[in-house]
């Protein structure tokens, strides 16, 4: 095919020429702005023929169409009429090569955030799974989003993803033709098209076809008279740009267009345009493209509009070890830590996010001891950052709505919302508060038929454009992450309030509350001097018990206890509890407070209770008990075990086995350490029955004498190692002590994260953790 040339119509050299006028151009300033000489310059405008190059060229500094100018519709259709059917796989095969350089360099690598430098898109590319009805329309009330009314049942890595099954990318784009892709910002919408451009340019998916990838903002902003399909045909050179409607005739075309959300609104309705007209042209072609989800109502006809699905487990697992495979860092470790930490882990089913997690954690091994610093850093990378990095700039619905009112909004709507136990909302109650919160800003329009329509405005913006809040169901919302709902919330309280007494005493007032943990550990953790709000929790703490002399006596024990026990270690061999203990030579009295208070809890008052209250003293209560401890922990369960047995005689056999057993393990230590006690112990074993008697003679024994061995048994711990009491406690009283108990387990993981409070302050508090009141008043006095 040889080089193409046009010529300006007859009928346009007045319009060229009054174009160049009202440009103030002259022949020699648009001949260099193309590189060339005068003279093919003048020929253009005497309508003499010139390269289809320089042609297009100075069409587009005159803003003209120029297949208009040169007449080229027509001969459009005759050069497809006149293309044999048996020359479009040759020209398949040429234009696949004609664009594939500009595949790999726009479509090839990624970079995203604070990236030091470009990814290979193959490198780190993780499937994407396709939800083909859009979850924000589906007709569900609030109560069928909560899998169960309280958080601690939630599964806060699903929070609240309506189920539905989901379907590969790859399947979604091969079952429908023509795919309006939608989903959260940073959901890996235009990754997605990137990789199935490459794909289909390495002849690995619908080899058979042309693949264009375009940038919608581009394009709106490259030339606001050029069309669509001028703009396509750039991408195969100016000399098979007379080809190239043959291929779009044929079908043979893969034309992904990006970012529609993007295009700014007064380019939409042409962009818009031109996109139905090239798919009303060439209907045969595969067409994709993407959008921000409640972007705004478009109507396409010829499009299916799916969802790209949060990430799953598999995914973030299969995104993880491709991202640290050449690092140092093991993708083992980090899949590892968001596993145990539920609050980041949701983060993580957003690949925005999950890139954001890698990052930092790439950075030092582990993710900050702030966490309040890391969620603010996700919310910055929505608000902010992913914009800006990429240059977008968007339409403001409300310009006095900048970033840091934006977030003042959302610490109000996730206060009111998280204060009410609500993680799901109507819309009409979001719109409400956000009216009422720019209602009192400069200038604001207070009629309220216009204030109705700012709200929703800002609602749908807020969306779209930062994801922070998502349609759960037909006009019921949630915070994208509950994670996000905490942030705000505490952020409410410590930013907006300025950790007024007034603030810091409502937040406080949840403290028993177990939903609200890592509001608390966020406002801890956020605040410039935490001292006022940990004294105010430690205060709430101690005045629960305050009124129950039972209660404190209890606590006196518990004090009296430790005390004793780390009278006992100092006397232990020194190179044994030197292994045993990282931080430690003698014990500490506030962590044997802690170990038996857990320990009354789980084995006398039958509650499963989680005994890791580690104060992060590199002690860890569960590994590293010393041998008094394992003494005491081996006979309580041996109480537990008899006193259990009388209620449970028709169990196995092996529950009088284990009896043996634990009985002999405590001579043993009960013999090096306690002389009196193991005298004790002798004398009970003795009045035992022979180990191998069967269970029946065992049974008959334990229901003549039972019940004295075991009175006798527990007045021997009360005698010589203090434990065992019958407290007697009613069930409020368990309730409250449950409450204390996690109450002092959250206070000390706030002391222990990364936050702003004094060592004088936080040591006060550590010594007089699970102490009585008096004991209390003692200390200080």
């Amino acid at each position: 095919m040889g080089k193409k040339s046009h010529q300006v119509l007859e009928k346009h050299l007045d319009t060229v020429e009054s174009a160049r006028q009202l440009k103030s151009l002259t022949h020699k300033v648009i001949a260099a702005r193309l590189g060339c000489t005068r003279q093919p310059i003048s020929k253009f405008f005497n309508g003499k023929p010139v390269s289809s190059e320089l042609f297009i060229g100075v069409c587009d500094i005159l803003d003209l169409n120029w297949q208009d100018i040169a007449g080229i519709q027509s001969l459009i259709s005759e050069t497809i009429e006149a293309t044999p059917a048996e020359d479009i796989t040759t020209l398949v095969t040429q234009l696949r090569e004609q664009v594939k350089t500009d595949i790999e360099n726009r479509c090839g690598t990624m970079r995203i955030l604070d990236m030091s430098q470009p990814i290979g898109l193959n490198d780190i590319y993780t499937k994407v799974n396709i939800l083909e009805k859009i979850s924000g329309r589906s007709r569900k009330e609030i109560a069928e989003l909560y899998k169960v009314g309280d958080l601690d049942g939630f599964e806060r890595f699903n929070f609240g993803q309506v189920q539905q099954e989901k379907i590969s990318g790859k399947e979604a784009v091969s079952k429908y033709g023509t795919l309006l892709i939608l989903g959260k910002p940073g959901a890996g919408k235009t990754t997605f098209l990137k990789h199935l451009v490459i794909q289909c340019s390495q002849g690995k998916f619908q080899g058979d076809l042309v693949p264009f990838f375009i940038t919608l903002k581009e394009f709106a902003e490259a030339n606001r008279r050029l069309k669509l399909l001028d703009y396509l045909a750039k991408y195969v050179g100016y000399h098979n740009q007379g080809d190239f409607p043959s291929i779009l005739n044929a079908g043979k075309a893969l034309i992904c267009l990006d970012g529609l959300d993007e295009v700014l609104a007064t380019d939409t309705p042409r962009v818009i345009k031109e996109i139905e007209s090239l798919v009303y042209q060439y209907p045969h072609n595969q067409y994709l493209m993407t959008c921000r989800i409640a972007a705004k109502e478009y109507t396409f006809a010829k499009f299916t509009e799916v969802e790209i699905a949060d990430f799953d487990e598999s995914q973030i697992k299969i995104f993880a070890t491709n991202w640290f495979k050449e690092k140092p860092t093991k993708p083992e470790v980090f899949l590892s830590r968001i596993k145990n930490d539920q609050p980041i882990k949701e983060l993580a089913t957003n690949p925005l996010l999950l890139t954001l997690l890698c990052l930092v954690f790439e950075e030092s091994g582990s993710f900050p001891g702030n966490r309040a610093a890391l969620y603010k850093e996700g919310v910055d990378a929505l608000l902010k950052k992913w914009d800006a990095k990429r240059g977008i700039q968007r339409d403001e619905v409300y310009q006095k709505l900048w970033s840091q009112r934006k977030e003042d909004l959302l610490s109000k709507l996730a206060w009111e919302t998280f204060s009410q136990g609500e993680y799901f909302f109507k819309q009409d109650q979001a719109e409400r508060c956000i009216g009422e919160y720019i209602r009192n800003l400069p200038g604001a329009n207070t009629d309220e038929a216009a204030l109705k329509l700012d709200s929703e405005a800002v609602l749908k913006s807020i969306e779209s454009q930062h994801g922070l809040l998502v349609e759960r169901a037909k006009n019921i919302y949630s915070f994208s992450h509950l994670t996000f709902q905490e942030y705000f919330a505490a952020r409410e309280v410590i930013v907006v309030r300025q950790a007024s007494d007034v603030a810091l005493t409502e937040l406080v007032s949840h403290l028993f509350d177990k939903r609200w943990r890592e509001v608390f550990l966020l406002a801890v953790a956020m605040s410039p001097n935490g001292e006022r709000l940990v004294r105010l929790i430690k205060q709430k703490i101690d005045n629960s018990l305050a009124a129950d002399p039972q209660l404190q006596n209890y606590l006196q024990w518990l004090n009296r206890k430790a005390t004793a026990d780390s009278l006992d270690l100092s006397q232990q061999d020194q190179e044994t509890i030197q292994k045993m203990f990282d931080y430690y030579v003698n014990h500490d009295p506030t962590l044997s407070r802690i170990f038996y208070l857990g320990l009354d809890l789980q084995y006398n008052l039958n509650l499963n209770l989680n005994l890791n209250l580690n104060l992060n003293l590199n002690l860890n209560l569960n590994r590293n008990l010393n041998r008094n401890l394992n003494l005491n922990r081996n006979l309580n369960r041996n109480l537990n075990l008899y006193l259990n047995l009388n209620r449970n005689l028709n169990r196995n056999l092996y529950r009088n086995l284990n009896l043996y057993l634990y009985l002999n393990r405590n001579l043993e230590l009960a013999e090096k350490s306690y002389p009196q006690l193991y005298v004790a112990l002798l004398e009970l074993k003795k009045r035992l029955p022979e180990e191998n008697i069967s269970f029946e003679k065992f049974k008959s024994w334990w229901q003549a004498n039972g019940a004295d061995w075991s009175a006798d048994f527990r007045k021997a711990m009360i005698e010589y190692r203090d434990i065992g009491h019958d407290w007697q406690f009613s069930e409020a009283q368990k309730a409250l002590l449950e409450q204390y108990y996690f109450a002092n387990q959250l206070l000390t993981k706030c002391l222990h994260q990364d936050c702003y409070v004094s060592p004088e302050v936080r040591q006060e508090i550590e010594e007089n953790l699970l102490l009585a009141i008096a004991e209390i008043e003692d200390k200080e006095s």
